[in-house]
């Protein structure tokens, strides 16, 4: 029987959606992390808050999305079975992540390398000429889509030569207790260390545009997302144990974090050792990264759970709009950055501002989007 709509977990994706605008925003006025468009030096004050918030998120926002994509995944693969599965997976997330690759994303660098002063080379079919000679795929920030298509390739792989029947749910399964959660985030941030002392922070694997320095999270917590529907975990989680991480994330976000930078050098200008290398800064980062991140990913499920499962008008259309709000919201945010670039306004106010209008707009224009003929298959 197919499990009822969770409608908080929709809900917690619109907000994901935006915070993942909002950290491409906040690169571009001085938060540090690597996207298309920034806009020159900023003041200190803006960079140790915009990075602050970068960091945070960081933490949570993307293995939220894999938990959930994990979660979803095996009653999708049980109704469907391995063909239809593969097929759909193939046409909603392959043929979004080719459009940009082709066409979005040649698109969004061409002006900003004119703007940047760099030539071209001529016409704009000279610059695709060298575009398409150095192609990656899944560029920019549809490398997420990228991993999801490999992630559901090898779940497909794992149940049709490993589980060949669906495993059994359980219907009194217990949500684990929160020693063994905080043993799995440590694990989590010693993994990830020994991963960075190779792959520091910012390094990828340029032909598929994967940073493997975040990927032992990533694949854990779908993996965590697919044991979580069989154990029906998303709506077992005591409220006692989502109150208490909720005070560790706070404690871990508005405390040590600033202290461990402090402490590490990072205000300095160096944040280096942070990022990866045998660095005690590198490990009690790592450390953090994970333990904050499992703190906050438990705090929402049960905070939205218990607050927000429900949906208004609003917030269906936002989440109906969500995944292709997704996609495009790279072009979106870029635009909205440099149609306001000559507004003098402080790099603070003026990232506010890039948010009030960016935000509304990549879910206002996912809607328009997935209402095109053959989109809404796909969308």
């Amino acid at each position: 029987m197919e499990k009822p709509r969770l409608l908080f977990i929709d809900n917690l994706r619109i907000l994901l959606i935006t915070l993942v605008a909002m950290v491409h925003l906040s690169i571009s006025y001085g938060g540090v992390g690597s996207w298309y468009y920034k806009e020159g030096q900023s003041d200190t004050l803006t960079s140790v808050l915009l990075s602050w918030h970068n960091g945070t998120v960081q933490a949570f926002s993307m293995g939220l999305f894999f938990l959930i994509a994990g979660y979803f995944t095996p009653g999708s693969y049980d109704r469907k079975g391995p063909g239809q599965f593969l097929t759909d997976r193939l046409l909603r997330l392959g043929i979004p992540m080719l459009c940009f690759d082709i066409v979005i994303g040649p698109l969004m660098a061409y002006p900003l390398m004119r703007l940047g002063g760099w030539q071209a080379g001529g016409s704009y079919f000279d610059f695709l000429i060298r575009y398409y000679g150095t192609f990656h795929i899944g560029t920019g920030p549809l490398w997420f889509v990228e991993a999801l298509l490999i992630f559901a390739i090898v779940y497909a792989l794992w149940r049709a030569f490993v589980r060949k029947t669906a495993p059994v749910a359980q219907s009194n399964g217990r949500f684990p207790g929160s020693l063994a959660i905080a043993a799995l985030a440590v694990a989590l941030g010693t993994v990830s260390f020994i991963v960075r002392i190779w792959l520091p922070i910012g390094w990828a694997f340029e032909p598929l545009n994967l940073q493997f320095p975040f990927f032992p999270q990533y694949i854990c917590l779908f993996i965590v997302g697919a044991v979580a529907y069989r154990q029906n975990w998303l709506l077992r989680i005591p409220n006692a144990t989502g109150r208490f991480w909720l005070l560790v994330a706070v404690g871990f976000v508005v405390v040590l974090l600033p202290a461990l930078f402090v402490a590490g050098g990072a205000l300095s200008g160096d944040p280096t050792p942070f990022m990866g290398g045998l660095h005690w800064q590198c490990f009690a980062y790592a450390l953090w990264e994970q333990v904050a991140g499992v703190a906050i990913i438990i705090a929402l499920l049960v905070l939205f759970r218990k607050r927000l499962n429900h949906q208004g008008e609003l917030a269906r259309a936002a989440s109906a709009s969500a995944y292709t709000a997704y996609i495009i919201h790279g072009p979106i945010v870029i635009l909205v950055a440099l149609t306001i670039r000559n507004v003098a306004l402080h790099p603070l106010l003026k990232f506010a501002l890039a948010v009030l209008i960016s935000v509304p707009l990549c879910f206002v224009l996912g809607n328009v989007v997935r209402k095109l003929p053959l989109a809404g298959r796909i969308l």
